[in-house]
């Protein structure tokens, strides 16, 4: 890889064991991903010299990068509250779930829904016993989060409601696998959930369509964020913040690139005028910088930011901010699970099962 790329939107692929590749893919290469000269370049051309000549000239520079600083968020909506802008074609009827192929949705979002046929006022384990979650599931009840179910990680998690509430989940597609033989990587819902010992059926599926309620301003049409209950799991129910800032004027060659970081964030999607720049996953890591070029921002009109924050925002505890960085970091110290401890297994390298 000689220059490392950067996986905008929801481009991102995904390695084996599942694992979805990150919204960057400047891989240590020779060029970064803003198009840079590295480390790693110069000690490739030191090599290089040793055996060859290398073109005379000047060594391009790298570009100029930066740092707008903090933009200050306000929540939004729900994505529940949402539903409506976001599906315009409202749900399919389904007595049981359907994947995203099925629904015809390529990337990003699709939420399930159907009602609790029980009261479950002591928890109770909603479950996908075939690990069903393709590929990471924010569970609500009447608005109130309930946990998260992951692919290969969570498979179950407890719940308490009411006999007829709505049980919503929203399932991403965090990237398929394109390699090997696990490339048809179907997303959603594919295969059922259980209600303690109870098949859950009964579905409502909405395709959502997020890029175009960005771009088209719908969302800020109508603010009506409603927090909700706390919940005991201390998630927030999955809600779009919105917030803008204006280019400096008076200061030459602007704009420029930039990074955006998102301190007291957790995981989400963010959009700058209404271009989808990619995930932002820094409780996960290793990335926790987006890179910004600089052609999608404006220096004549106030610059909009729209945050999709899926598990928790900091907006409640303190600055309500992300914040713009000439910077790139993209190494941050991450913890390691069992998983990861076991892919120098030499049967994992032979593809033993």
């Amino acid at each position: 890889m000689f220059i490392g790329g950067t996986n905008f939107a929801y481009w991102n692929g995904a390695n084996t064991p599942y694992a979805p590749q990150p919204t960057s893919y400047d891989y240590d290469s020779p060029l970064s991903e803003a198009g840079d000269l590295t480390d790693k370049y110069f000690a490739i051309r030191d090599v290089i010299k040793m055996y060859r000549k290398v073109p005379d000239g000047p060594i391009p520079p790298s570009t100029p990068k930066f740092a707008y600083g903090a933009v200050k968020m306000k929540p939004l909506l729900t994505v529940t509250d949402a539903l409506d802008m976001l599906s315009s074609s409202g749900p399919v009827k389904s007595i049981y779930p359907l994947t995203f192929i099925e629904m015809n949705q390529h990337f990003g979002f699709v939420l399930y829904r159907t009602v609790l046929p029980k009261d479950c006022s002591e928890p109770i384990p909603l479950s996908s016993p075939l690990n069903g979650i393709h590929d990471r599931a924010y569970v609500t009840v009447d608005g109130v989060p309930n946990g998260i179910l992951e692919r290969d990680k969570t498979l179950t998690i407890n719940i308490t409601g009411k006999a007829g509430n709505k049980l919503d989940i929203l399932v991403e597609n965090m990237g398929r696998v394109n390699y090997g033989k696990y490339i048809n990587d179907f997303k959603g819902l594919v295969s059922n959930l259980t209600l303690g010992p109870n098949l859950l059926s009964g579905w409502l599926i909405y395709t959502l369509n997020i890029d175009n309620a960005v771009s088209s301003g719908l969302l800020n049409e109508r603010e009506e964020y409603r927090r909700g209950a706390p919940s005991p799991s201390k998630l927030l129910a999955p809600a779009f913040f919105a917030g803008s800032f204006k280019i400096p004027s008076g200061i030459p060659d602007l704009p420029q690139d930039t990074y955006i970081r998102f301190p007291g964030w957790r995981k989400g999607q963010v959009w700058i005028n209404g271009f989808n720049v990619g995930r932002y996953w820094p409780a996960r890591g290793p990335q926790v910088t987006l890179y910004v070029p600089a052609h999608i921002l404006s220096t004549t009109a106030p610059n909009n930011l729209t945050v999709l924050e899926l598990e928790s925002s900091p907006c409640d505890s303190g600055p309500c901010t992300v914040e713009f960085v000439d910077t790139p970091l993209l190494n941050a110290t991450v913890a390691h699970s069992t998983l990861q401890k076991e892919l120098f297994v030499k049967d994992t390298w032979l593809g033993s099962n």
